[in-house]
């Protein structure tokens, strides 16, 4: 099968068109004939060397989530057969035409959804799930502040807590996209560049940050907080070392949290798959979600998609698309 590999650590160039042994599915996985893939940062951190695969997964092949039809199933395997239309949240693997996934880890694609679309949702509405959701235990008629508000994540946070009755604040690194998170359903979206966002919504204090910054961000995220806050921390492109006022978080019951799917149990991520079905599926039926894509990319252009993700000029989620992708 084709595939692309990371043939060494280092820039976009190191990303190689090649060819391995399809794989074979255990018992309780299927196979997925892929027909697009999602980019994540993430991908983009195993190439630089700075995020390897989980035990166990290919380690050379990035991708994390993707969207195909089964050609394969397992002989466990009770709820696929061979020609579904799936979408799957994978440990590693997705650049290639096969990969294989625990049955548990895959989603019917959404009715009137091409494969494009459909590989984009997987990692970012698990991520918003796991961490908006069941640790930040949005509720509505809660306040939320979304930092990276114009990312894959980002746009997907903003829509579905809207979509439950929540108000929603937004940064993000241009005015361009200040203006997508408002038309997503931010009542107010800030340009971080231009304005400290601890003093832009001083006055509108948050039930619960979304936070991928990290470093010098914690404090001014906690002066937002209103009392029994959280904030749930998913990375920390900013630095992974800040300081905490410890009375602050004792005084007014606040919660910080942070958290990691990919390395997560298989039981662990099928379960959360389920209520993902449950809870996000019908927000899409009813049109209260939709994933945001910037740019599709063939596969074969998997070095021009990440040097497109490192320029930060993307609004939504990337997709690499093979040739057959309808």
């Amino acid at each position: 099968m084709k595939v692309i590999v990371i043939s060494q650590p280092g820039d976009a160039s190191v990303l190689v068109a090649t060819e391995q042994i399809e794989p074979v599915p255990a018992s309780n996985e299927v196979r997925i004939s892929v027909k697009a893939a999602g980019l994540n940062r993430a991908d983009l951190l195993q190439r630089e060397g700075r995020y390897p695969a989980p035990a166990g997964v290919v380690a050379d092949v990035p991708g994390l989530e993707v969207a195909g039809i089964i050609d394969i199933c397992g002989s466990q395997v009770s709820r696929w057969k061979p020609g579904d239309r799936v979408c799957a949240l994978v440990a590693g693997g997705g650049y290639a035409e096969f990969v294989t996934v625990d049955e548990g880890h895959c989603l019917p694609i959404p009715e009137g959804f091409d494969f494009c679309q459909a590989s984009a949702l997987p990692e970012a509405v698990f991520t918003v799930w796991l961490n908006v959701f069941q640790r930040g235990k949005l509720q509505s008629g809660e306040r939320i502040l979304v930092h990276g508000g114009s990312s894959g994540i980002g746009t997907t946070a903003i829509q579905m807590a809207k979509a439950v009755g929540c108000d929603v604040l937004a940064t993000a690194g241009s005015e361009k996209k200040a203006q997508a998170c408002s038309k997503l359903g931010a009542s107010r979206a800030i340009n971080y560049r231009n304005v400290d966002f601890s003093e832009a919504f001083a006055d509108e204090k948050c039930d619960l940050i979304l936070d991928m910054v990290g470093g010098n961000y914690l404090a001014r995220n906690l002066s937002l907080l209103r009392a029994d806050g959280r904030l749930v921390l998913i990375n920390a492109v900013q630095g992974r070392c800040a300081e905490i006022d410890l009375m602050a978080l004792i005084s007014r019951s606040l919660t910080v949290s942070g958290c990691v799917l990919r390395s997560r149990s298989a039981e662990f991520k099928a379960a959360l798959a389920k209520e993902v079905e449950a809870q996000v599926w019908p927000m899409i039926s009813r049109g209260l979600f939709h994933p945001v894509i910037d740019q599709i990319f063939p596969f074969a252009d998997a070095a021009v998609a990440h040097r497109h993700m490192e320029s930060s000029e993307h609004i939504g989620k990337i997709i690499l698309a093979m040739e057959d992708c309808v």
